[in-house]
């Protein structure tokens, strides 16, 4: 951090009466505070903190109800949480308020920006399981800009390509399609420091499965919000012990084996300066079947609030095209959990015409890759420092 920095912890309630909490970070005078939020963890510790504190601005960390929660989370709950934030800020005084996007931010924040530009009549009413969002009678203060770090293209679209579709039984970890295996050296898997190398029609089909494992789930989901809200009704008409517990009964799943895309073992598809493996590691298997992983502890309501690329609301392309708001998208030429054709139809997506978007060495967290190169963590903060300047935003 730099010198003569004050941090100071707020208690906030939402719009819907949740507690809430964020963290200020300021050095005192800022007319610009850059507002951080991540939908799943809490960046109190991230590096691009004293990088924004030295471009001249605050910094505000947010921390949604259900940070290191995936079973709690729902993104139409942590749009409800950002605005909490952006209310305080606004009463602090502010002149302006930049959202700061990285890796699943980005998305969260495209689908703020999104619910605070319409009329609230016209926001999002309920969430993709049903629940009433509140978002029509909350107050949500649209930002006046917004950067983008290593953003995707949102949660669904992240499992959608690192899924593993040879899984047979989703009851069984276990459970293999060795036809659809990544991992196969007959489907051409490679272990480091070679590539893989898979066909076309071996790809291809893959997709295709990543897709049906994905409907698969889907179906799932729906059936259990459907049985409960089925009961939920019935309670109304004829109350029975057998249809209160269905309908208070929340199934809790296990999605194994998330871990897979294809990108990540052979470097050849759509190429960059990425190492081999995820942002797991490079060991498949740890990642694949290990208790650390995507969507690893779901609810129906978080799967298709968050995972699922059918029934998500935050994703870039729903939500992309209604940021107006002047844009800084930042990508990192060695990324393996966001690759070059997904950056550059993120950044195409973006509705407003004043976007600049930089490309800067370093993975996935902005760390290099080879020795010797700048580090893209502090690299990063100069091209926000010079973004900023060029605005009078510092």
């Amino acid at each position: 951090m730099p010198e003569g920095v004050s941090t100071s912890v707020h208690s906030l309630t939402t719009d819907d009466g949740v507690k809430v909490t964020g963290y200020l970070f300021r050095r005192g005078g800022e007319r610009t505070v850059i507002c951080g939020m991540h939908p799943r963890e809490m960046l109190v510790t991230q590096y691009i903190v004293p990088e924004v504190l030295r471009a001249g601005c605050a910094m505000w960390v947010m921390a949604g109800r259900a940070a290191g929660n995936d079973m709690r989370l729902e993104h139409e709950s942590a749009v409800m949480d950002l605005g909490a934030g952006q209310r305080f800020l606004e009463g602090c005084g502010y002149k302006t308020r930049v959202l700061l996007g990285i890796s699943g931010g980005g998305p969260l924040a495209a689908y703020y920006i999104q619910q605070a530009g319409c009329a609230p009549e016209e926001r999002m009413k309920m969430s993709p399981a049903g629940r009433p969002t509140k978002l029509g009678s909350a107050k949500l203060p649209s930002p006046d800009g917004l950067v983008l770090v290593s953003s995707h293209l949102g949660q669904g679209h992240l499992m959608l390509n690192s899924i593993d579709p040879s899984v047979v039984d989703e009851l069984d970890a276990f459970s293999i399609d060795e036809s659809l295996s990544a991992f196969s050296e007959r489907n051409g898997f490679r272990r480091p420091p070679q590539s893989s190398s898979y066909s076309p029609d071996f790809v291809a089909a893959y997709r295709a499965a990543q897709r049906l494992r994905m409907e698969r789930i889907d179906v799932y989901a729906k059936a259990v919000v459907a049985r409960r809200a089925e009961a939920r009704s019935r309670l109304k008409a004829k109350p029975t012990r057998k249809d209160a517990i269905e309908a208070a009964h929340t199934p809790i799943f296990n999605v194994w084996r998330t871990d897979a895309d294809l990108r990540c073992y052979d470097l050849r598809l759509d190429p960059s300066d990425r190492a081999y493996g995820s942002i797991w590691g490079a060991n498949p298997i740890v990642s694949n079947y290990g208790s650390a992983g995507f969507a690893r502890v779901c609810t129906a309501e978080s799967w298709l609030s968050n995972w699922s690329c059918f029934s998500s609301n935050a994703t870039m392309e729903k939500c992309a095209r209604s940021i107006t708001q002047p844009t800084l998208v930042i990508e990192f030429t060695g990324d393996n959990g966001v690759f070059p054709e997904d950056a550059a139809r993120l950044f195409s997506m973006i509705g407003t015409s004043d976007k600049e978007r930089v490309r800067i060495h370093g993975n996935h967290h902005g760390e290099p890759i080879i020795a010797g190169v700048a580090d893209g963590q502090l690299e990063s903060g100069r091209i926000l420092n010079e973004w900023l300047r060029k605005r009078s935003w510092n």
